[in-house]
């Protein structure tokens, strides 16, 4: 006799957890890729592109194609109605972050490059807070402290402080900061999708950094985009780069759409680990004994937020629960009074009285 053995299929809380794992991962491989191509494509030892914000436009361009593409072969949909004003509010946001992170790095030291991307997870609490009335444990605000404890120690080394740097500096953290909570704001606003939202704004990105990108880049480098000799290595590096951030760009959406800005700052800081070390690895680059330290805070403190995320996330389903659960006795008089007693039980998705 055989007996035919029946598979379950996974549950919808392991697939959740496999799908966000999966977003993460490529986030976090897509990102690190990026910045070792773009590290390639810019150095001195490597192919001398220093147009960063005309890449980035390349970069969005080709998000933006792969996204008509998409929708064209019915992959995708994009069905949902988003108000232009909204799209185009956003997609200035967003650059304005690129370009005053671009600024920010070439006016100040880079010390104080590292200190104002850190900043960047505290001002996004904040943010939340005044915005959305958001509050967090005693567990996740501790958390945070010893991830940006951590990331400063093995990053942050000479500080300069100059007016025009800082003001740059002040400007692309509150822009970044506002860009990533707007992302998850839109998704649920309109109950988009990540990519779809993607799709709607990375045209509106690519033409104004296209546009903009290469006087922003003549400003910082003294050099013209028309003027550079384009090689084959340089051009495919530039193709790699692009395609690595189209995953970039869509697992951002994913992520913060998933999770919150706040966590995908924390989590995030997990690139400039990986950064750090593939640098060592690969471009020969010092690792100190403060570097290691920093990095093994810093990912003590990532852990440690995950599981008061996880640990707040269940108090809030408990005290959901029991809210809902439980009527006060004025309560149970009103629905009395109501004769709302008085009425069958009904299975919600069957239509059934239960008592039949």
């Amino acid at each position: 006799m055989m007996i035919e053995t029946v598979k379950k299929p996974p549950s919808s809380s392991s697939a959740a957890a496999i799908s966000n794992f999966g977003a993460w991962a490529m986030n976090i491989v897509s990102s690190v890729g990026i910045i070792m191509a773009n590290k390639l494509l810019m150095s001195n030892n490597g192919y001398v592109f220093t147009f960063a914000s005309t890449l980035t436009g390349f970069h969005f361009a080709v998000t933006a194609l792969v996204g008509i593409l998409s929708n064209a072969t019915g992959y995708s949909a994009s069905s949902k109605h988003v108000p232009m004003w909204e799209l185009l509010w956003f997609s200035m946001v967003a650059n304005l972050s690129i370009t005053g992170m671009n600024f920010s790095l070439m006016l100040n030291s880079v010390g104080f490059y590292q200190i104002s991307k850190l900043s960047m997870i505290p001002v996004v609490c904040v943010m939340e807070w005044i915005l959305h009335n958001k509050h967090f444990s005693r567990e996740v605000k501790m958390s945070v402290v010893v991830v940006v404890t951590g990331v400063g120690i093995c990053t942050v080394s000479d500080v300069k402080v100059n007016l025009k740097g800082f003001t740059c500096a002040c400007l692309a953290v509150l822009s970044t900061s506002l860009q990533q909570i707007s992302i998850g704001s839109l998704q649920k606003k309109y109950s988009i999708g990540s990519f779809e939202l993607l799709s709607k704004t990375a045209p509106i990105q690519a033409l104004f950094l296209l546009f903009l990108g290469p006087f922003v880049d003549y400003y910082l480098s003294g050099k013209l985009i028309t003027n550079y000799e384009m090689s084959s290595g340089a051009f495919l590096c530039i193709l790699l780069s692009c395609s690595l951030a189209v995953f970039c760009n869509v697992s951002q959406y994913l992520c913060i759409g998933r999770f919150s800005a706040v966590s995908f700052q924390v989590l995030g800081h997990m690139k400039t680990v990986c950064v750090l070390t593939l640098g060592w690895l690969l471009f020969d680059s010092e690792l100190t004994f403060k570097n290691i330290m920093g990095m093994v805070i810093a990912v003590i403190g990532m852990i440690i937020y995950s599981w008061a995320v996880e640990a707040e996330k269940k108090s809030n389903e408990k005290n959901y629960h029991h809210a809902k659960n439980s009527l006060t006795d004025e309560e149970i008089r009103l629905l009395t009074v109501a004769g709302i007693d008085k009425i069958p039980l009904k299975d919600v998705e069957l239509g059934e009285d239960q008592g039949d």
